[in-house]
């Protein structure tokens, strides 16, 4: 199980790092100074690899999401912390990632749009209507039409063709469009605490 685990997390790292298919299964043996053979015990190929992977890190932020509502005061907070866990975690991600997963692995695409469409989207609707209910967001927004929107904005950051990486950081895009998305829901109440956090939860980190 060890060099099971060894293997998931330095295909994580270097899918993560340099994207999907310009990393190898030669490259990750090479990386924990393995055999490929030794890959092969694990794991039936490299789609096999990229979608254990790809679920594991889905369970993950699944689990991060979930301690974020638990640990929130109320749904401000909850924003403040989301961005800044999305910063951290999008640091230093390749954003031809989505694309290699799209284009070449079907199976770990499909389990990505399904935890995109399904928690993700489900958590922005929980979200907006608990804001609403406090004042903190604004009671006319349409908040099933938001959260998709909200779903999708994150996934166009990583089209090549909308945002040449060349130009632009991916985590500090995303950072700017979750701005422009939470600003435009919040009421002026909404605003005044969400700053507050923000300026506690930046001290802190």
């Amino acid at each position: 199980m060890e060099i099971r685990e060894s293997i998931l997390e330095a295909a994580h790292t270097l899918f993560h790092k340099y994207g999907i298919r310009s990393v190898s299964m030669d490259d990750i043996a090479r990386e924990l100074t393995i055999s490929k053979k030794t890959i092969y015990q694990y794991f039936k190929d490299k789609d096999d690899l990229v979608y254990t992977v790809t679920k594991i890190s889905m369970d993950m932020e699944r689990r991060e999401m979930e301690d974020i509502e638990k640990s929130s005061v109320d749904a401000i907070d909850e924003l403040a912390k989301i961005s800044i866990c999305m910063r951290k975690n999008l640091k230093d991600i390749n954003p031809s990632l989505l694309f290699d997963l799209k284009k070449y692995h079907k199976k770990a695409w499909d389990q990505w749009l399904t935890f995109k469409n399904e928690f993700i989207k489900n958590n922005i609707v929980e979200n907006l209507n608990k804001g609403i209910r406090k004042g903190f967001y604004r009671k006319e927004i349409d908040v099933e039409a938001l959260a998709i929107f909200r779903v999708e904005q994150v996934q166009m950051t990583f089209d090549d063709g909308l945002y040449p990486s060349d130009k632009f950081e991916l985590s500090e895009l995303q950072m700017q469009l979750f701005d422009h998305f939470v600003y435009g829901i919040l009421t002026d109440e909404g605003r005044d605490l969400y700053k507050e956090y923000q300026d506690k939860l930046h001290k802190i980190n």
